[in-house]
């Protein structure tokens, strides 16, 4: 029996077995979580749905984050089944291509600003929002964001401010959720190498970069990323929240390097 046995998790943003979110619900399974997984669009779904027999899910269910009518059916699903949520990972981002190639302003437009900061911060707060009804005495809310929201990172663009305000969303929705026991916190996770990073432009380079320049010299694996979410979901993190877990070889406390 694992740490999280008893618990229903949804983890949403799984796209392939590389994903961070696959490495989160990995975690939350080995240490006794029922998982609920989420794909978008039918072109995920069966993918999906293998990666959730492999990982034991329960069920696998459709989520846009985009439409409203999505979010709000996948809850009621949800509740025909399972009478409370422990965990609820957001492991969703997005902007379009165009956004993250060029100079800052060159690249970024009104129309990728909004749909970025809908997809990527918005999201979360959206989720919560439908969820807060089935949301256990206990339970605990995690995110994903990136060391771009705080400093300019080359080929990071507008998800930067994105993500600078999906810690913003973190943080009052920690406040308001917190008078009911609900936890909410993020994971910094440093560069890896996922379907989603391949749109950064030049970031082969910033993954050697990072490895190179962290305290550990190494970059961090999923398996790590996903046991840091496990122990957030988990009692063991109960006075933990409105934080933003570093999980990046020590990456953003450096000032400068010695070479």
């Amino acid at each position: 029996m694992g740490f999280l046995t008893g618990k229903t998790a949804i983890v949403t943003g799984i796209a392939s077995d590389r994903s961070i979110a696959y490495g989160i619900a990995n975690a939350l399974a080995e240490q006794g979580a029922s998982l609920i997984l989420t794909y978008q669009g039918d072109k995920l779904r069966d993918r999906v749905a293998k990666f959730g027999e492999k990982l034991g899910a329960e069920v696998v269910l459709p989520l846009d984050v985009a439409r409203d009518e999505d979010i709000e059916a996948l809850f009621d699903s949800v509740a025909q089944h399972w009478s409370r949520i422990d965990i609820l990972v957001h492991a969703i981002g997005f902007a379009p291509r165009e956004a993250l190639t060029g100079g800052y302003l060159d690249s970024i437009s009104r129309e990728a600003s909004s749909i970025t900061h809908d997809i990527s911060a918005y999201s979360f707060a959206a989720l919560a929002k439908a969820a807060r009804p089935m949301l256990s005495e206990t339970a605990s809310l995690i995110t994903m964001t990136y060391l771009g929201s705080e400093r300019a990172m080359p080929g990071y663009n507008i998800m930067g401010p994105a993500k600078a305000s999906l810690e913003s969303n973190m943080r009052f929705m920690a406040a308001d959720l917190g008078p009911s026991g609900v936890r909410v916190n993020a994971i910094s996770a440093g560069p890896i190498k996922t379907l989603a990073a391949s749109g950064i432009q030049g970031f082969r380079s910033l993954l050697a970069r990072a490895a190179e320049t962290a305290p550990l010299k190494r970059n961090v694996t999923q398996t790590e990323i996903g046991n840091t979410a496990a122990f957030l979901g988990s009692d063991l993190a109960s006075g933990i929240t409105g934080e933003v877990i570093y999980v990046d070889a020590g990456y953003n406390i450096m000032g400068a390097t010695s070479n």
